[in-house]
């Protein structure tokens, strides 16, 4: 099965930090495709068909906007307008609730939407990353329950291939005619670097059956150099949370063996770099693991084990669960090695002024979800210390007024009795430098 260029209409459904370049990288790929966005914020809608890009800091983003905002992507708030689209490609936000268990609510509410305006032979992709088993589950009962279709099997799937009489494949001819396809191709972009990614790092799509695989595969070649279609969609959904997991426990490794050159007095940073070789590759410690993807993966498979554990069945995850706590205890360790640094400055414990500087989850992106430095800055705060934030990409007001924390200015942040470099891992404080010693952490 093959699509052919220049007769589709593909609708992406949220225009997030993910969703628009996306849409912008489709709309740009030069394939005559049609893109219509659909996300719930009027304003951002509005910019976008103005030519307006709504996530400055993502680069390469201002000039595909510019170019095809408003005409070759248009974006709306009313699904309506996507009711003409043959592919539907969901990609909303999907967070964990108090107890780490996936909270489905946005992505329910967008699929059913999808399934209002679907018709027979439409293709719908998830793009969002999602715990194995949810586009051939949950996602298609959504589908299904909202369309009264049913997922297309067509030729080519297991169960025709196993020979089933003519009587029958005539009686199931129009149970498949009012079939709609469904994939996964979880989305593998880096915020800061996403236009890049979509069009250099490898990206998979499996489907619900083998005939939605392989029209998904024929949709995304057009605008994904780097295609790779899996057997199914429940390992499209495997491998990103595999790779989230593969990060998380490497990152908590590296927080493990820092911490312990620490105690036996050895430079970390000089052990790694020559511990390092092709076979080798330790990470940089930190002050724990942030943002939308890697601190939330992990508990998708811990999950899945102690339902797994709870039949009878192998299931235990003892490594993802020890990384995601090594990892999350980082907010603790520093918090007691800059109090320790307090306690050498000449002040009370109460007054010694302490920045923390740098409060995104990563250097260089705006994003504070799951961010381990501001947790760190509000432990030290909570703790009754003297404390204050610097961040470069962030104004006072923001800080003061939106997260309740003081803000220093960059040339304030030399007046701090004890400076915290997050991302350099570095504590300084003028009591050292009068002293002639160095600080901890990275030298």
């Amino acid at each position: 099965m093959r699509i052919k260029k220049r007769d589709v209409r593909i609708a992406v459904v949220g225009l997030g930090k993910a969703g628009l370049p996306l849409a912008s990288v489709m709309a740009d790929s030069g394939s005559g495709f049609e893109v219509v966005g659909v996300d719930i914020d009027e304003r951002r809608c509005e910019a976008i068909n103005n030519g307006e890009n709504p996530i400055p800091e993502e680069s390469g983003l201002d000039e595909l906007v510019a170019r095809h905002g408003g005409k070759e992507l248009v974006a709306t708030p009313n699904f309506e307008d996507a009711r003409g689209c043959e592919v539907f490609v969901v990609i909303v936000p999907l967070f964990t609730d108090e107890d780490k268990n996936p909270e489905f609510s946005a992505l329910e509410s967008a699929f059913r939407k999808v399934g209002g305006v679907l018709k027979k032979g439409d293709l719908v992709v998830l793009e969002t990353t999602v715990p194995p088993g949810t586009t051939e589950g949950v996602a298609r009962g959504w589908l299904e329950e909202e369309s009264g279709l049913r997922l297309k099997q067509g030729q080519g799937q297991e169960e025709q291939e196993q020979g089933q009489e003519q009587g029958q494949e005539q009686g199931q001819e129009g149970e498949q005619e009012r079939g709609f396809y469904l994939a996964h191709s979880p989305e593998r972009i880096m915020t800061g670097y996403s236009i890049s990614r979509l069009r250099e790092f490898p990206k998979v799509v499996g489907g619900a059956n083998r005939e939605s695989g392989v029209r998904a595969f024929e949709v995304y070649k057009n605008f994904v150099p780097n295609l790779h279609l899996v057997s199914s969609a429940r390992v499209a959904e495997f491998i990103k949370i595999a790779e989230g997991c593969y990060r998380d426990v490497n990152v908590g490794l590296a927080n493990e063996l820092f911490r312990i050159a620490e105690e036996l007095g050895v430079d970390f940073y000089e052990a790694r770099e020559f511990a390092n070789h092709e076979y080798c590759h330790l990470l940089l410690p930190s002050t724990g693991v942030g943002g939308h993807c890697i601190p939330v993966y992990p508990w998708f498979l811990i999950r899945a084990a102690e339902r797994a554990e709870q039949r009878g069945k192998f299931g235990s995850a003892r490594l993802l669960r020890a990384a995601r706590g090594g990892n999350d205890e980082m907010v603790e360790y520093w918090a007691e090695r800059i109090i320790l640094g307090c306690l050498r400055v000449n002040k009370p414990l109460s007054e010694v002024k302490i920045c923390v500087k740098g409060i995104t989850f990563r250097e260089g992106v705006k994003e504070l979800y799951h961010s381990r430095n501001l947790a760190l800055a509000r432990s030290l705060s909570e703790k009754g210390l003297n404390v204050f934030v610097y961040d470069e990409l962030f104004s006072r007001a923001e800080v003061e007024e939106g997260l309740g924390l003081r803000f220093l200015e960059l040339e304030e942040v030399g007046e701090a009795d004890l400076v915290f470099d997050c991302f350099g891992l570095k504590i300084e404080s003028r009591e050292k430098e009068k002293n002639g010693e160095s600080g901890h952490g990275r030298k």
